[in-house]
Order: structure tokens, then sequence, then C-alpha cells
């Protein structure tokens, strides 16, 4: 009888035990799908946000990527630093010198430089040109500026130097400010040919245009009309531009043109082709050339040119084209 009470016992308490099983196993179970579902949420948020930031959408970001972004957060970090320095040293007054140039816009080339060749006491063809197309003043400023067009007279030195002949240039140069003078060459008839070449040599340093033109100081020049032909020819790098000749080689001393060289010349005793004297162009690159052999140059009564390059003045200046052009419509004697 004690045996089969004691199981009755038993049986009585093993549904309470079974009860208290399921509910901490339902309680474990809810605590451990909160904790996963947590897990999930925190994880689609992570890959969110990763990707907002690397902007590469669902792909994974790789080490490269990694140093990259650190490097750019470096740099960012260097740059507004910088900005920071840049803010306060223009508070103070410091302003970069290249800033400021870089804020100009580039100052366009000249389209061409006239060198109006005179001598002294020419003074009132000076003027006269002054007057007909060459301007002077803030009229010779606004040439140079909206039309590309510098002109200036071309003049050398007296033999004796600072006499009464280079002061009075010196003054005219002060009032109009429109000479160029060759402190090098002494003023003579003789020298015109080493003069012009001279001109072109030194202009070339002086200024960067795309062309170099020597005028008589006897010359009205149309400026306009001068400007669209040299705009015809502006993509043919080396251009000499004139009304084109050539002349007989006087050999006889006592003649007007006597030419000591005139064996240099062969049996026909004619001059190479070249451009007339009242005025004449080159490009850039042969003002170049010129430049560059001014001492190695040879001058003739009517022309200059290389020992080197005997066979023409085309050859002269190293195959250029040659543009024949009669200046009836942009020059008129004085």
């Amino acid at each position: 009888m004690q045996s089969k009470g004691s199981r009755n016992v038993a049986v009585v308490r093993s549904p309470i035990s079974a009860l208290l099983l399921c509910t901490i196993a339902a309680m474990a179970s809810f605590y451990v799908a909160g904790r996963l579902w947590q897990d999930a949420e925190t994880r689609v948020y992570l890959g969110k946000e990763l990707d907002r930031i690397t902007g590469q959408g669902k792909s994974a970001i790789s080490v490269d990527d990694t140093l990259k972004i650190i490097g750019c957060r470096e740099q960012q970090k260097k740059l507004t630093a910088l900005e920071m320095e840049l803010a306060a040293a223009r508070q103070e007054g410091f302003v970069s010198n290249h800033l400021s140039t870089t804020k100009n816009a580039p100052k366009k080339r000249p389209l061409v430089v006239i060198g109006v060749l005179t001598s002294f006491g020419r003074k009132n063809n000076r003027e006269v040109i002054r007057k007909a197309w060459m301007s002077s003043g803030d009229a010779l400023k606004k040439m140079e500026d909206q039309k590309g067009v510098i002109a200036r007279f071309v003049i050398g030195r007296s033999a004796n130097r600072g006499d009464s002949l280079d002061r009075g240039i010196d003054i005219e140069d002060k009032n109009y400010n429109d000479f160029f003078i060759l402190e090098s060459h002494v003023e003579s008839p003789e020298e015109l040919p080493k003069k012009t070449k001279l001109f072109f040599a030194h202009a070339a340093e002086r200024w960067e245009a795309e062309y170099y033109a020597k005028v008589n100081d006897d010359v009205y020049v149309n400026i306009d009309a001068l400007g669209s032909t040299l705009a015809a020819h502006i993509d043919k790098p080396r251009v000499y531009i004139g009304c084109m000749k050539s002349g007989e080689v006087f050999s006889e001393e006592g003649q007007k043109w006597y030419e000591p060289d005139w064996w240099k010349f062969g049996d026909g005793k004619t001059y190479f082709r070249h451009a007339s004297g009242e005025m004449f162009v080159i490009s850039k690159a042969l003002a170049r050339f010129v430049s560059i052999n001014r001492f190695n140059t040879v001058s003739y009564n009517s022309l200059y040119f290389t020992p080197l390059l005997s066979i023409s003045l085309t050859l002269a200046f190293f195959s250029c084209e040659l543009a024949e052009l009669f200046f009836a419509h942009m020059l008129l004697m004085m």
C-alpha cells in the first residue's frame, strides 16, 4: 500500500515540472529570437551605412579603397588647414603674386611691330607720320591695344655720341615716347642694311609679335589694309612679304649702287629676289633667325644674307614663303 501511494504522489508532481520547463523554454525561445532579430536589424543598418559612406552600393569595400578614403581625409584636413592660413594671411594684407597675376586675362600677342627707319634732320617727316597714320600719346597706345600694331621710329646714335643730334632725339623721345633707339648703331647712309638687320634683331627680343615690318619715314601706311593682309598669312610660319624685285649688280666703281662683292653673284650679276626697301614684312620665325645670326651676316647694298646660304634670299630665310604683294592699296609715298 505504501508503495502504491508513493507512485500516486509522483504522478501528481509531474505536470507541475513539465509546465515549468515549458515556460522556461518559451522564455528562452523569445529571448533568443529577440536577440537574433536585433542582430539582424543591426547588420542591415550597418550595411546601409557602409553603402552610403562608400557610395559603392552593395559591393564590398576593399583594402585599397579604405586606404584611399583615409588618404583623402588626411588631404582634406591639410587643405582645410592651408585655407585657414591663407585666410589669415589675407586679413593681414599678404596676397600671393601668383594669385594676383592669374586673375588678369592673358595678354594678346601683337600682330606686327612696325619700325619706321628715320634719321637726323627728318623731324618734319616724323611729325607728318604722327598726324597721318602712326598717331601719338593715347591714340598710339590705343592702336597697340585694339589693333595689335606697335609702331616706333628707329634711329641710331650720332658718330659724336652725346652731341646736339643725340640730345635732340632724346628730347623728342621724351615728348612722344615713340622711338626705338639702337644704342650700338651709328647713323650713316651706308649702314642702312645693317640698321634694318639690327632693328629686326632687337625688336624680336623686345616684342613677341606675329610679324615685324620695316618702313621708310616717307611712306604712308594704311593700318587696316596692312592688318588684313598679314592676317591672311598668319597660318604660315615663315613668311617674307613685300614688293619683290631683282636687279642688276653694278660692278664698276663710281656707279651709284656699286657693289664691291659683285663677283659673288655669278656671271649674271643679278641680285637675289628680294623686297623693295620702302616696306617689307617678315614673320616672327624669320625675325628670330635674324636675331640669332646677327653677327654672322654679310651686308650688301640692297640686301643682307648669311654666307652659308648663297642660292637665293629664299634659302637665306630657310625656305620661307615669298609673298609678292604690291602695297599700292596700303602704301603711299609722301
